[in-house]
């Protein structure tokens, strides 16, 4: 299985709980800096859109979220 390569404005997920951070497995952030190789500076947001938390995470602490939906078809 090939692993999308996690980049700068990826939407991921959590992978695990960060109980020292109150952070939850699934919870969705965005991936604001790529610190180095496979460790990013993630930022988690509430709905009206304010950071609640931003932390360095390692590749397999996160997993990047994405769909592949079909074209948009207009018709007339």
């Amino acid at each position: 299985m090939t692993t999308k390569q996690i980049k700068l404005l990826d939407t991921v997920a959590l992978l695990e709980n960060l109980p020292e951070r109150q952070l939850k497995r699934g919870e969705v952030g965005t991936v604001v800096e790529v610190l180095a190789p496979d460790v990013y500076e993630v930022e988690f947001c509430d709905d009206e859109g304010q950071t609640y938390m931003e932390l360095a995470l390692c590749n397999d602490q996160i997993i990047a979220l994405h769909t592949q939906g079909e074209a948009l078809k207009i018709g007339a």
